[in-house]
């Protein structure tokens, strides 16, 4: 009996330890490369805006305007967000966007936000969906694609 309770409190020290390595995660982002959901929608509201390249990297739907490369957890779709970036000004504004899953778990984003920060593009964005697109930007009526 010993030896199971001995075994139940290793584990959940394994956990909580775990658990604090993912807490103190660095992301390949800062707070200021976040897009608020909001933000992006008046740009593209906006006739007279600007548009940034807005690429999904996930298997969500698509926002109004955006390039599908498919999940960049996988690497041929990492190879083919590579192709299309590496058509683009370093300079041009660019955001990724994913919206599978909450933010914190989310397989597509690192991989691709890492990627933009290799190429060594200097105005890409991750758009701020915690939750997931439908949450963070269809229920708000944000514009999709049709």
């Amino acid at each position: 009996m010993k030896s199971r309770g001995l075994f139940f409190s290793v584990i959940m020290v394994m956990i909580l330890i775990l658990a604090g390595f993912r807490n103190g995660q660095t992301e390949p982002w800062t707070a200021d490369q976040l897009l608020e959901p909001a933000k992006l929608a008046s740009i593209l509201n906006d006739s007279n805006a600007v548009k940034p390249l807005i690429i999904s990297v996930g298997p969500a739907g698509l926002i109004q305007g955006a390039v599908k490369t498919g999940a960049a957890k996988e690497n041929e779709n990492l190879k083919t967000l590579r192709e299309l970036l590496s058509k683009e000004d370093k300079n041009r504004m660019i955001v990724i966007y994913c919206g599978c899953c909450p933010f914190n778990v989310c397989p597509n984003i690192r991989p691709a936000f890492s990627l933009l920060n290799k190429m060594k593009f200097t105005n890409h964005r991750l758009l701020d969906l915690p939750h997931n697109l439908k949450m963070d930007w269809i229920n708000y009526g944000y514009p999709m694609s049709n």
